[in-house]
C-alpha cells in the first residue's frame, strides 16, 4: 500500500488494485483517437450557444496630433498604441463571437462627442469600450460616460491619467473603469460585456417537478426552462447501448486512478446519463441543465462531470443559486466550478467541500489539464461517482452567486488537501481549503457554493460593477 500522490495519504483508495473489466480493448484505443473526453458526441448535431452576436462599440479619446506636454506625451507612438488597443480586441472578439464597432477615428472635439452620444442614444449596444488616451481630455470622457444612458460600459486607461481622473464611473451604474498598463486585459473587457449579453440570451433546463414552465432571472435575463421530472427516465428508456457510449465508458475507466465500486455496466449506464441530458438540451432549445437528481440509483454524477469539462453548465439538486454561479464562471472564465456542500473543519479553521461531482478540467475547458479521478458510487450506494483530486496548494477561489436577491459573493483561499474516503464519508469528491482572512471558516455564507481553481476575486468584483450586481466577502 502506498501514499497517494495527490492526497497523500496511505488510506486514500488510489492505493487499492485496478479492475480489469476492461483494459486495452480495441474500442478503447478508438475512442482515445477520438479524444471522446474533449468534446460533444457527435451524437448531438445542435451548438449550445445561442444564435446572434451581441455588438461591443469602441472609440477613442485623444487628440490626433498627440501635445509633447501632456500624458502619454510625445514619448509615445499613440497611433501605434491604438493599433495595439483594437488588435487585443479584435483578436478577443473573434474568440467568442462579439461583432466590433470600432470607430477608428479619435474624438477629441465636444462636438464628436455630442454626434456620438446621439448615435448611442438612438442605436444603444450592447457594451462600450471608451479608450481614455489623453490627459487633458479627461472632461470628454466623463461626458460620455454620464450621457451615454444604460449601456455597460468601460473605459480603459493605459496609464493616460492620474488619481483625480481615475475617480471617472466609479459610482457610475454598470461602468467599469480598467486602469492599467497591461493591454492583454482589454480582452477580459471584451470577455466582460460578452457575458453580460450572453447571460440574456441562456437557456438553463430544469428537470424538476410535474410542470412545463418558464421564468426569468430578474437582472441577469437567464431564461429557466422547466420540464417534469419524469421526462429524464422517459428519454433514458430510448437510449440503446451503442458502440460510442461503450467507447466513452471504456476511456473514463482507462484513464482513471482507480475504479473501486463500479461495474463495467454502471459506467455504461452513467454514460448514458450524459446522453439523455444532451437530448434534452437540444429538444429545448437550452444551453445547460438542473435536475432535482438528490438520491438517483443511478446518478448524473459521470454525466454532470463530462457535461462540465465541455462548458456546459450542469448544477446539482436543481439549485438555481449554483446554476447561475456556475454560468458567470464558465462565461468570465472557461473554467468550471465545483459545486459543493460546505464543511467547515474547526480544528484547522478551513473549509471542506464536498460534492459526488467535479469536472475534470479544473484550469479550464480549453486547458490540457485534467485532474486525477477515481470512479467510486453514490449515496445510494449504487451508479458512479467520480472522486476527483484537486492539485494541492493551488489558489483557489469561493463564488456563490444568489438569485433572490442577485448578489455575489466571492473569497480566495488555497487547497490544502483531498479527503480521503475512507475513513472519511462524505461525498466523493472532497476538497479542503484554507480560506485568506478568514478567522472562523464558519462564518463562510450561503450552502453549494462553487470552488474555482485560481484567484479570481478582483476579476468577479469587475463583473458585478460592470453588470450592475452587487459584490460581497464570501464570509
Amino acid at each position: 500500500m502506498y501514499a497517494c500522490r495527490t492526497c497523500r495519504s496511505s488510506e486514500c483508495p488510489v492505493s487499492l488494485s485496478r479492475r480489469s473489466f476492461l483494459s486495452g480493448t480495441a474500442a478503447t484505443a478508438v475512442a482515445a483517437e477520438a479524444g471522446l473526453l474533449d468534446f460533444a458526441s457527435s451524437l448531438f448535431a445542435a451548438d449550445p450557444k445561442p444564435p446572434g452576436k451581441p455588438v461591443v462599440r469602441v472609440v477613442f479619446v485623444r487628440s490626433e496630433v498627440t501635445p509633447i506636454v501632456s500624458w502619454p506625451g510625445g514619448n509615445c507612438d499613440v497611433c501605434a498604441q491604438q493599433a495595439l488597443f483594437t488588435k487585443t480586441m479584435e483578436d478577443a472578439a473573434g474568440q467568442i463571437g462579439v461583432r466590433l464597432e470600432i470607430q477608428a477615428k479619435p474624438m477629441a472635439k465636444p462636438d464628436e462627442i455630442q454626434a456620438f452620444l446621439q448615435g448611442v442614444r438612438k442605436s444603444p449596444p450592447d457594451g462600450l469600450v471608451i479608450c481614455a488616451m489623453e490627459l487633458e481630455l479627461w472632461p470628454l470622457v466623463n461626458q460620455v460616460v454620464q450621457e451615454r444612458g444604460d449601456t455597460p460600459t468601460i473605459v480603459y486607461s493605459h496609464v493616460s491619467g492620474f488619481t483625480n481622473h481615475l475617480q471617472c464611473g466609479r459610482n457610475t451604474p454598470k461602468t467599469y473603469l480598467g486602469a492599467t498598463q497591461d493591454v492583454g486585459w482589454l480582452a477580459f473587457a471584451v470577455r466582460m460585456l460578452y457575458t453580460i449579453w450572453r447571460t440574456k440570451n441562456t437557456r438553463i433546463l430544469f428537470v424538476a417537478g410535474n410542470e412545463t414552465k418558464e421564468t426569468a432571472v430578474a437582472g441577469m435575463g437567464t431564461v429557466f426552462r422547466w420540464i417534469p421530472k419524469d421526462r429524464f427516465a422517459e428519454e433514458f428508456r430510448k437510449v440503446p447501448e451503442t458502440e460510442e457510449i461503450r467507447a466513452v465508458a471504456q476511456l473514463y475507466a482507462k484513464n482513471a486512478e482507480k475504479i473501486i465500486e463500479p461495474s463495467g455496466a454502471d459506467i455504461i449506464e452513467a454514460v448514458k446519463n450524459y446522453v439523455v441530458c444532451r437530448r434534452l438540451m437540444e429538444t429545448e432549445r437550452c444551453q445547460g441543465i438542473a435536475i432535482d437528481c438528490l438520491g438517483w440509483k443511478n446518478p448524473v454524477c459521470l454525466a454532470y462531470s463530462k457535461l462540465r469539462d465541455e462548458g456546459i453548465v450542469a448544477a446539482c439538486e436543481r439549485d438555481a443559486n449554483a446554476t447561475i454561479s456556475m454560468l458567470l464562471t464558465h462565461l468570465l472564465f472557461e473554467r468550471p466550478g465545483f459545486q459543493q456542500d460546505p464543511s467547515p473543519n474547526t480544528v484547522n479553521n478551513t473549509l471542506i467541500g464536498a460534492h459526488c461531482t467535479s469536472a475534470l478540467r479544473l484550469e479550464g475547458f480549453g486547458k490540457p489539464y485534467r485532474a486525477p479521478y477515481l470512479l467510486r458510487n453514490y449515496h445510494t450506494r449504487t451508479g458512479v461517482a467520480p472522486q476527483v483530486l484537486w492539485p494541492i496548494g493551488q489558489p483557489v477561489t469561493v463564488v456563490y452567486a444568489t438569485e433572490r436577491p442577485l448578489s455575489i459573493m466571492v473569497g480566495t483561499g488555497r487547497v490544502v488537501s483531498n479527503i480521503a474516503q475512507p475513513p472519511t464519508g462524505c461525498c466523493r469528491t472532497a476538497v479542503e481549503i484554507e480560506l485568506n482572512g478568514v478567522a472562523d471558516s464558519r462564518d463562510v455564507k450561503g450552502f453549494h457554493q462553487l470552488f474555482v481553481l485560481g484567484n479570481l476575486e478582483r476579476m468577479f468584483r469587475a463583473y458585478g460593477q460592470l453588470a450592475g450586481i452587487p459584490v460581497m466577502p464570501i464570509a
